[in-house]
């Protein structure tokens, strides 16, 4: 049985620092054995060994500095509000600091680069009365509109756990402060170092603000996937009252209850169509480019649009159960993953921002010391800029935002990500293997064949056949039931029905002992099924499946049954020898069989005639032959396989057992969203790439300039101003970044591994 697992919404994060600093908060609460942060979703996911109260993992996030609450199901509305305010208000001090900026930029830098500037500033307002007024902006910009960075940053230095807010609060600090000195008791100034530094105070805040507007922007952007799933759903439905179909909220909706669905609206619930006929657009739950057509009988998905004609459905599923709140809750649990090449990061992130403020230091001094004239205010700027150039926003953001961007258009592309781990794992895959019933074919059969033995009549064994399959939910029993259908045939008695996994079903039908299933399990009964060899020979070479009957003990017929292969078999199979994988089919059904498949296909190894626990094995040997393995498969007898392949992936349509084992769910039932995963993994591994690239090749760059190692040999110095503008746009450039992997497109167009 599973640890219980407790998920929260953290806010209050802006860098990596901070992520660390709460999983290890988490990690300190007793019964708490692993502890996730994802910055990117601002979410926490806690593994408890025992019982623990959510209360007390609030407490201890609320002392590391930062606020929380219990997560609620599907409760991204409420934080879609929370993020719309908190970016109407960013915008409010955005605007307000670059209105106030503005003066203090002009007065100070544009004096100091027009020189008749400068001199109609002396001789109108003075020195000193520019210096007050500059002092006067500059105190609203950093209390008033940079308030948010001394509420989060000073706490955080007091409890010796600074983060980036602490660098900003401590480089606009340091120059405000210095020019407070300068402007107010400029004596106690070494001669010669007198000078003000408002305007890199000012510029910086102004800076920040924006760069925290546009990342808020993108992150916005980041959800869009997840957010265009949550209004999929209806909000209301008809349900059936008596003989009238009265409008109720969606959550007042039973099991069992008749909806009706008129043109044009969104279906409100999983169901099955009891009357009418209309064509259905599952493009945005199922990635499916083409209306499908539905009848009576058929099943539907809420969230999917009815088209043309109305429709009776009856509920089948409804609230967190329905396929859409499903799919919601797998897209959000694999956007909050934390992949292996995370790892790397937090070690990194761990220290850093203590490792910034001591290499400012010793900037400070450095500069001090040994630095020209005028020493202390150099030692001052490049001090500066060493605490804004090194913000570590852009490392925290690497990963998590393409996760979520990646695992979102998954989404829209009917390739269900359940675990976020599998993005990683898919991109190192050698070997696809494939299961051949459901998966490769259609996984509806058709009887083709039923050749009896002599002297007995069709249609009385088929009657008797259809009665023991009509228990079994095995693809080929409703072929055989279907069959018996359309002629007419009794429906007889059966009792004492046993299914025998991977070998057949046996029974007694009227009286008589009736047994259906592979060549294996006729042997098991003590039955030769060599009487039909030259039947079963070429009835496999024409792929078609050959199943035996037994009534009383005695052999009596073959049974032939063809299930076509889906038309993206061909082509995906294709493709993926294109994207230079090996492709392997293992199946339960006969070797000639399946070699006949694979011959259609081009699939270059075939593993037949395995039981469950011979699929396991199966996987095992490819997995020591070519390394990375991947299987898909739709049947409960493949749970095991999917379970142990490096990366299962299950069919949609498929059973929830395949589901629930898998990694990777391909809504739309094709095989051509094995290709869609493996691209969408290949893309999002190589976007996580090149945004950790930046992040960490920015600041090995940047800070050494920032510190001014380049100014004794090219007069070079990076100015707290540029420092913060860089440090900006060093997060927007990795969000905007993952932003790309929306375009990633479908089937052979992301073959390629475009990003």
């Amino acid at each position: 049985m599973p640890n219980p697992v407790i998920d929260l919404s953290v806010q209050g994060m802006t860098c990596a620092s901070c992520v660390g600093r709460v999983e290890r908060a988490l990690l300190k609460v007793p019964g708490v054995s692993s502890a996730a942060v994802n910055l990117a979703t601002e979410r926490s996911h806690i593994v408890t060994e025992g019982a623990v109260e959510v209360q007390a993992l609030i407490q201890a996030i609320d002392k590391a500095g930062y606020s929380a609450a219990l997560l609620e199901p599907q409760g991204a509305n409420g934080s879609r509000q929370r993020h719309a305010e908190d970016g109407r208000v960013l915008r409010r001090d955005l605007l307000v600091s670059a209105a106030l900026t503005a003066p203090v930029f002009a007065l100070e830098m544009g004096a100091h680069l027009i020189p008749a500037f400068h001199h109609w500033v002396s001789s109108t307002l003075g020195l000193r009365n520019s210096w007050l007024i500059q002092c006067a902006l500059t105190t609203l910009i950093l209390f008033v509109c940079g308030a948010r960075f001394f509420a989060k940053g000073v706490p955080a230095l007091l409890r010796g756990a600074p983060d980036m807010n602490s660098l900003v609060v401590l480089g606009a600090s340091a120059a405000y402060s210095f020019s407070l000195v300068a402007t107010f008791a400029p004596q106690v100034l070494p001669e010669g170092t007198v000078a003000v530094y408002y305007e890199a105070a000012a510029v910086i805040v102004s800076l920040i603000l924006l760069g925290r507007y546009l990342e808020a922007g993108a992150r916005g952007r980041t959800s869009q996937a997840i957010e265009r799933l949550l209004t999929l759903g209806a909000k209301t439905a008809r349900v059936q009252r008596d003989n009238d179909f009265v409008e109720l909220p969606l959550d007042q909706v039973q099991l069992g209850n008749t909806v009706q669905v008129r043109p044009g609206e969104s279906i409100p619930v999983d169901g099955t169509v009891l009357e009418g006929s209309s064509f259905v657009d599952a493009s945005m739950v199922t990635g499916e480019p083409l209306p499908v057509h539905k009848g009576p009988g058929d099943g539907v998905v809420g969230g999917t649009l009815n088209q043309n004609g109305a429709l009776q459905v009856q509920a089948t599923a409804v609230g967190a159960s329905s396929v859409l709140a499903r799919i919601i809750a797998m897209v959000e649990q694999a956007q909050s993953a934390k992949l292996p090449i995370q790892a790397l990061v937090d070690r990194v992130t761990l220290w850093f921002v203590p490792a910034v403020m001591l290499l400012a230091l010793l900037t400070f001094l450095a500069w001090y010391l040994l630095g020209p004239e005028p020493a202390l205010g150099m030692a001052l700027i490049n001090a500066v800029s060493v605490l804004i150039i090194a913000c570590p926003c852009a490392m925290g953001l690497a990963t998590p935002t393409s996760i979520m961007v990646g695992t979102g258009r998954g989404a829209q592309l009917g390739v269900l990500f359940r675990k976020g781990e599998a993005l990683q794992s898919l991109q190192q895959a050698r070997v696809i293997a494939l299961d051949k019933t459901g998966t490769l074919t259609e996984g509806k059969p058709r009887l083709t064949d039923l050749i009896l033995a002599p002297g007995l009549e069709r249609n009385d064994v088929l009657a008797a056949l259809a009665a023991l399959e009509a228990h079994s939910e095995h693809p080929v029993a409703r072929a055989i039931v279907d069959a018996a259908v359309a002629i007419d045939a009794p429906a007889l008695t059966v009792s004492d029905f046993d299914s025998v996994t991977g070998y057949g079903v046996s029974g007694t039908v009227a009286g008589r002992a009736v047994a259906i299933g592979a060549d294996r399990y006729m042997t098991r009964l003590g039955l030769d099924p060599a009487q039909f060899g030259d039947s079963a020979t070429q009835l496999a070479e024409q792929s078609k499946t050959p199943l035996y009957a037994a009534i009383d003990g005695q052999l009596v017929a073959i049974i032939a049954v063809s299930d076509p292969l889906k038309p993206s078999s061909v082509q995906a199979v294709e493709h993926l020898h294109r994207l230079g994988l090996k492709v392997a089919m293992i199946t339960g059904d006969n070797q000639r069989t399946a070699q006949a498949i694979a011959r259609q296909l081009g699939i270059d190894e075939v593993v037949a005639q395995v039981l469950p626990d011979g699929k396991v094995a199966a996987i095992k040997r490819l997995q020591q032959a070519y390394g990375t393995t991947v299987f898909v498969g739709d049947g409960i007898n493949d749970a095991p396989a999917l379970a142990q392949a490096d990366v299962g992936m299950a069919m949609g349509a498929g059973t929830d057992a395949a589901i629930e084992a898998a990694d990777v769910v391909l809504m739309s039932g094709s095989l051509m969203g094995v290709s869609t995963a493996l691209a969408l993994s290949r893309a999002t591994l190589s976007n996580i790439r090149q945004n950790l690239f930046w992040a960490f090749a920015y600041n090995a760059a940047l800070i050494p300039v920032a510190a001014g190692v380049l100014y004794p040999w090219a007069g070079v110095r990076l100015s707290p101003e540029f420092a913060a503008g860089a440090m900006a746009m060093s997060s927007v450039f990795v969000l905007g970044n993952a932003l790309r992997l929306k375009r990633v497109g479908v089937g052979v167009g992301v073959g390629k591994g475009r990003d």
